[in-house]
């Protein structure tokens, strides 16, 4: 049996594994494990996947694209905080 990664279907951004929008549960709980270290790194290849996500969703519907508040909260307003 193969084992699908939970990882972006482009252009739509589904989960390839689960077609909930990515990330989803599984792929953020191995992104936060894959990035432990480096939390920096974690938002930074968000921001990027953030960045092609939307320039995609655009094209794919350039009428009606996709709600900026929402794309940032499914991107990054998930990413664990470090307290100040």
């Amino acid at each position: 049996m193969s084992h699908t990664p939970h990882t972006p279907l482009r252009p739509i951004w589904l989960c390839r594994a689960c077609a909930a929008p990515w990330p989803c549960g599984s792929a953020r709980l191995a992104l936060t494990a894959e990035y432990a270290d480096d939390p920096v790194g974690l938002c930074v290849y968000l921001c990027a996947t953030l960045h092609e996500a939307v320039a995609d969703l655009y094209r794919l519907n350039p009428d009606d694209g996709p709600d900026p508040r929402a794309v940032f909260e499914r991107f990054l307003g998930w990413v664990p905080r470090r307290p100040t």
